[in-house]
């Protein structure tokens, strides 16, 4: 685990009175967490999940990294995936992501070190985690991801065609967006793109991405890595 005193300032940031007030701020129901969904770019989280998860079978292992309290996996959950695992940084979020959301496996880590062994889940997903990982950390944090996805990596980020930084409730170097899905495929060629979607906000012209990425089969004559 990456603790605050080891890690980057963002870390500092996100397990201290910061990302406190974020996790009060981003609390959801999943009734609420659709309708919220709804009126930033009129479609449902649980309908975009339904779009990109369509073929994962629900006994698939699935990891959200950065899962906060939970919102996502509540989800999840409700739609029938029924081995479900989170890790999140800051333990005043676990510790409500635990009592809210049952028979999940939760554990306290950084997406820059990732606790678990490579190619261990079926799925590994983020949802506006990336975007608060610093340039500079931005590969180390793909590459534990890929590492511990056997098959699909699923994301949810702000999207920009270029890495851009924006200031997050007036401070610099929390936020920045850019082609996640382009910086994976970039990064690892035995990657392909399944879907992605761009959400044009309905209030602003921001627009989000979700995509959906899928390892490459590795024909029998191909001894690299699958």
């Amino acid at each position: 685990m990456v603790t605050a005193a080891q890690g980057t300032g963002q870390t500092r940031e996100w397990t201290g009175s910061f990302g406190r007030e974020y996790t009060d701020r981003n609390t959801f129901a999943p009734a609420e967490l659709d309708a919220l969904y709804d009126r930033n770019y009129g479609i449902t989280r649980r309908a975009l999940n339904r779009r990109f998860l369509e073929g994962i079978p629900r006994c698939a292992h699935i990891l959200e990294v950065g899962c906060n309290v939970g919102n996502q996996l509540l989800v999840l959950q409700e739609m029938g995936f029924t081995n479900l695992y989170g890790i999140e940084i800051q333990s005043y979020a676990l510790e409500l992501a635990r009592s809210r959301v049952p028979d999940v496996n939760f554990t306290q880590a950084s997406v820059l070190a990732i606790p678990y062994p490579d190619q261990n889940f079926d799925l590994v997903f983020t949802s506006g985690v990336l975007i608060h990982i610093a340039p500079q950390d931005l590969s180390s944090a793909l590459d534990e991801i890929y590492r511990c996805s056997r098959t699909w990596i699923w994301g949810m980020e702000y999207y920009a065609p270029q890495m851009t930084e924006v200031r997050y409730r007036g401070n610099s170097s929390l936020l920045w967006k850019t082609n996640y899905a382009q910086a994976y495929l970039q990064r690892f060629p035995k990657l392909s793109l399944v879907r992605e979607e761009r959400l044009r906000y309905l209030q602003n012209e921001n627009i989000d991405a979700m995509f959906l990425l899928r390892r490459k089969a590795v024909l029998p004559n191909d001894k690299g890595e699958a």
